[in-house]
């Protein structure tokens, strides 16, 4: 069946507009039906699906394989000798067995014989595998010779389509195998007809692009690597190509709104440039600049303005708010965790205070009777109370919004809701160029790329958790010597479905323990903000030694003399995360450390070995946020993690550039055309909001 529609379907690849007459007319609310209308599918396999984020025939047929396996030879078990070459053996399972290995680890073992001789087949961290295997079944599995056996890189069992030969392989789950999601996607190619083509004939037959639905089957079902590439680039295309339409028509939009014109720097600049006890850096002088050059026009500033830890972004946010104030006008700086939006108001409290400016801090903690005063100020600082029903700024013409991928997409809106006001994003998670361009095309976008130069590279160590006592006597001499550090922890409190530590329990251990001659504190999400105050404040003034904490310090704590860091169940984390708490140490002159502890590297999965690894290796926030598209895949960072943020399927970020510029290029002859275009930009843009990254 597969065979013979495959056939139809690649007939019309060379005529993009053909499609046999007797399959009808596209059906598309046919694929946003349930899962269960497939066969096969029911209420528990469904569940199953949906936490795969699959849950209508649409989305199955747009859940994309992630590679594809190419044939290998087959070969009798017998001759397997010593190869180290992939192939194939095929066999009956003889007997099966599964046992705990150290740290946590699982070894599935299945004795198959093919009736030469019987071999080892090993699965490990499988251990589902154990209850697919039974006595008796026949198995086909491709791998090849390892320290315990037959080490199984892919497998069917029983009869049917194998993974050995070219095939598809889907990102699946422990409860949903690669083949169980061929087998589900085989049912619902019947449905690719469904599709309707929102790209105009004339564009398709000029770019030599095939329908939608062909690429879609061809994608699932290809006969070689190149056809696959081929399928995908053809809706790679198509998701990029709607993305610019929709990014063109808001910067046209922001051309028809009047912002208010704040001419050159003045006196006030001048002073303040006088004020700090630095130069700028030549990176910080390019984005002043920049924004000096948007805040002259009436057109709203959106600018993104992105830099590694420790950069000097606030420097920058600074001269943008004030040049608000020299103007008579207002500035606000928003930030999305109140620990955030304090420690901003404490950088910039004492400067505004020298240059004659009023400075307040708003937060859901603030007293209701400082409110007012607090909405009158030149500059406030604040969290997502700054747009809180009821909060009116005085007269804002330059809002800061700081972490801004942290904010849900209405919470942005409500900031400059109606006002006109220029606008400064910024953040510290770097964004590769080609994401930047592909998400932020209606943004201009400054880089401060480097630190300033007497910041010494933070030293950083990777070690598991039996050599843990080595992390604390480096860090115990570190403490001897007058510096303070933090140990971050992943939970707050113990919890019965993780082993993760808590920070709570972990400062009382730590008291009782490695660090009982010093210090210990504790700061965590769920304190009350007086008391998370106090500690941050005691931190500051060096009245602890130590401050155990968990990702609530991940952004904006600023403590010259806090030179290490101890990351536990360093695994856990993801590369920019991780690349963040690092930044909390090497704020001074003084060499700092960060040392990650986490189980062995046997017991990681290689990505997370890689996430580590690349953090010892390097300490440039733009080469790990290259190395992190590579890991999470372009589609899994522009998903899930951000609120509001679109989700590419098919389109790799890194390897697609050209394909992104001719989308833009084709965007800008198509954003005012009508149609079936028009109305899938709508429907995306009506979902999601591009400017939601970071």
């Amino acid at each position: 069946m597969i065979t013979s529609r495959r056939q139809t379907v690649f007939a019309s690849l060379d005529q993009p507009q053909a499609w046999p007459a007797t399959r009808g007319r596209p059906q598309p609310e046919r694929l946003d039906l349930g899962l269960d209308a497939l066969p096969g599918v029911g209420i528990t396999l469904k569940r199953k699906l949906a936490k795969l984020g699959l849950d209508t025939v649409r989305d199955l047929l747009e859940h994309r394989p992630r590679r594809y396996e190419s044939a290998a030879d087959e070969v009798a078990i017998a001759a397997l000798g010593g190869s180290t070459e992939e192939v194939v053996i095929v066999g009956e399972v003889l007997n099966v067995a599964k046992r705990p290995l150290r740290g946590r680890r699982t070894l599935v073992t299945a004795r198959v014989s093919d009736g030469t001789v019987p071999v080892t087949a090993t699965w490990f961290n499988q251990p589902w595998v154990a209850d697919q295997l039974k006595p008796g079944v026949r198995v086909r599995l491709r791998g090849k010779p390892g320290k315990y056996g037959f080490d199984v890189k892919s497998y069917d069992v029983g009869e049917g389509e194998a993974t050995a030969d070219f095939a598809p392989v889907y990102p699946a789950s422990e409860e949903i195998t690669p083949k169980r999601l061929r087998t589900l996607v085989a049912h619902a190619l019947g449905h690719v007809v469904d599709y309707f083509d929102p790209l105009p004939a004339e564009l398709r037959d000029r770019e030599a692009m095939p329908l939608k639905r062909d690429a879609l089957f061809v994608i699932h079902h290809p006969a070689s690597e190149h056809e696959a590439e081929t399928g995908r680039q053809r809706l790679a295309f198509e998701e990029l190509l709607l993305l610019q339409i929709g990014i063109a028509r808001r910067a046209a939009e922001r051309e028809r709104t009047l912002a208010p014109s704040l001419g050159a720097p003045g006196e006030l600049i001048e002073r303040y440039r006088k004020t700090l006890p630095f130069s700028l850096t030549p990176y910080q002088e390019q984005a002043v600049r920049e924004i000096d050059a948007d805040l002259e026009r009436t057109i709203p500033m959106q600018r993104l303005l992105q830099g590694d830890v420790g950069s000097g972004k606030t420097v920058v946010a600074l001269y943008a708010l004030l040049r608000a104030v020299e103007h008579g006008r207002q500035g606000a700086l928003m930030a999305p965790t109140e620990t955030l939006a304090e420690q901003h108001f404490l950088t910039i409290e004492g400067i505004c205070a020298e240059l004659g400016v009023t400075c307040a801090l708003l937060t859901s903690a603030s007293p209701k009777k400082t409110r007012a005063a607090a909405l009158g100020a030149d500059v406030v600082v604040g969290t997502h109370a700054l747009i809180q029903e009821g909060v009116e700024l005085r007269d804002l013409a330059v809002a800061v919004v700081d972490e801004q991928h942290r904010f849900g997409v209405e919470q942005r809106k409500a900031l400059t809701q109606g006002r006109a006001p220029h606008v400064l994003h910024m953040t510290a998670t770097p964004i590769p160029r080609t994401l930047a361009l592909t998400v932020y095309g209606d943004l201009a976008v400054s880089e401060i790329a480097k630190p300033p130069a007497d910041r010494k590279p933070i030293i950083t160590s990777w070690i598991d958790e039996g050599r843990a006592s080595e992390a604390y006597e480096r860090l115990t001499r570190l403490l001897r010597e007058g510096r303070q550090a933090y140990v971050v922890c992943p939970l707050v409190e113990a919890s019965e479905t993780t082993l993760a530590r808590a920070a709570e329990d972990e400062a009382e251990r730590l008291r009782r323990a490695e660090l009982r001659d010093f210090r210990v504190g504790c700061l965590h999400g769920r304190l009350k903000p007086d008391v998370r105050r106090a500690v941050m404040a005691d931190f500051n003034a060096g009245e602890l030694d130590v401050l155990v904490a968990t990702t609530v310090i991940e952004v904006g704590v600023d403590v010259s003399n806090a030179t290490v860091m101890i990351v536990q169940e360093a695994d856990r984390f993801g590369l920019a995360q991780l690349h963040q708490l690092r930044g909390r140490v090497g704020r001074g002159a003084e060499q700092s450390y960060c040392l990650l502890v986490s189980r062995t590297k046997e017991e990681l999965t290689e990505t997370a070995q890689q996430r580590l690894e690349s953090l010892v290796a390097t300490t440039d926030g733009f080469k790990l946020a290259e190395v992190d598209l590579d890991l999470r895949g372009g589609g899994q960072l522009l998903g899930t993690r951000q609120h509001g943020a679109t989700d590419l399927h098919f389109a790799h970020i890194r390897n697609d550039r050209q394909l992104l510029e001719r989308a833009r290029t084709v965007s800008l002859e198509l954003v005012s055309a009508p149609g079936p275009l028009q109305d899938a930009v709508d429907v995306l843009f009506a979902e999601t909001d591009p400017g939601a990254l970071a």
